[in-house]
């Protein structure tokens, strides 16, 4: 039988990962969560720009609790506990791109009480954080003997992505250096990024000191820089750099990195992609240095990437690929280090059942 899934909010991430449900041989979908009024009720088929499947949307966590399903994809903006807490008591696995990628179960009683309770599975993933940063460094690091530095990086263009608001009041684009360095982001960042390098200090054993580096750095733009968010005048944020380091005797063995810019010109410091471009990079060093470089997850064009971004369509596709596995595992938080290799499936007229 289908798997029964619910998507939870369905901005970009939730859109993407709604169409990967559909397109997924061992998936159906059964409910939707949304936040705005103006959805209630609407077809989930005519939210995504598709003809009607035949499922409504709702307002009411209580509609949603009283589902019969097997997974929720919980994609919110920002994640909210008591609302994953509920989902997992009322017996639903949760697979999610917000959180908990390698989490502290000492500081997870509540959540562990409902998978008890329910008999559910938490799962977070994603991409960076939440795969480049820890699943493909670990499985390349299997090829290398002697590791001493872990690195993955992003370096994209912001102006690909079609948030305006996230941008500019939560990225920190658009605003002084000094109001950028004191905004949201740098903390919200850190909560995924931090517990990514910490999952491969733990398993690959390195001997790091107690506290993690945070660093961040920003560029300023030298003159008005058109963007799809509006003018970034002279002298405010248009670059920004944030670092995650973990140390052994100050010495850096596991960086996580992101770069977003907004293009590559007129910048103070004169920072760009360089001339690979934008892309995703996991290097190991040791015996021998492995470097890989993921292209493909950000748009060929602006204007693209304004319309579908393929860094939020992955990053959906590797939460809806990990619903079978999810689905299958004992009760509890499950990361990367605990379940099986994650598989994507074959499109329908290569796969199983095809039309001869």
């Amino acid at each position: 039988m289908a798997i029964r899934v619910v998507q939870w909010a369905t901005g970009g991430v939730g859109k993407a990962a709604i169409e990967g449900v559909l397109a997924h041989p061992d998936l159906e979908l059964v409910g939707a969560w949304v936040h705005s009024a103006g959805k209630h009720g609407m077809d989930v088929g005519e939210i995504i720009g598709l003809d009607p499947i035949g499922v409504a949307a709702t307002t009411s966590m209580d509609d949603i609790l009283a589902l019969d399903a097997d997974c929720v994809v919980y994609s919110p903006l920002l994640p909210n506990e008591d609302e994953v807490v509920a989902l997992l008591r009322s017996g639903k696995n949760v697979v999610t791109p917000v959180g908990w990628v390698y989490p502290d179960l000492d500081k997870c009683k509540a959540i562990l009480d409902a998978c008890a309770e329910g008999g559910s599975t938490l799962h977070g993933t994603g991409i960076h954080p939440g795969g480049i940063t820890e699943r493909f460094p670990l499985m390349v690091s299997a090829l290398t003997a002697g590791v001493t530095h872990v690195r993955s990086e992003e370096f994209s263009d912001i102006r690909t992505y079609n948030a305006p608001d996230v941008v500019r009041h939560i990225m920190g684009f658009g605003v002084t250096p000094e109001a950028a360095m004191a905004g949201p982001i740098v903390d919200l960042l850190a909560a995924g990024f931090k517990a990514s390098v910490r999952m491969i200090v733990t398993e690959m054993g390195f001997d790091v000191d107690p506290e993690l580096e945070t660093m961040q750095e920003v560029a300023v733009a030298t003159q008005p820089i058109d963007t799809p968010v509006g003018v970034i005048e002279r002298g405010q944020v248009a670059a920004r750099k944030f670092h995650w380091r973990a140390l052994v005797d100050g010495t850096p063995v596991v960086t996580a990195s992101v770069n977003w810019f907004m293009g590559e010109e007129h910048f103070d410091p004169a920072w760009s992609f360089g001339p690979e471009g934008e892309r995703f990079e996991v290097e190991i060093s040791g015996e021998p240095d492995v470097k890989l470089t993921f292209k493909g997850l950000q748009p060929e064009t602006i204007e693209e990437g304004l319309v579908r971004n393929p860094g939020i369509v992955v990053t959906a596709n590797h939460c809806v690929s990990a619903i079978p596995y999810v689905v299958n595992a004992d009760p509890g938080i499950k990361t990367y280090l605990d379940l099986p290799l994650l598989a994507g499936r074959a499109a329908p007229q290569f796969g199983l059942g095809r039309t001869k």
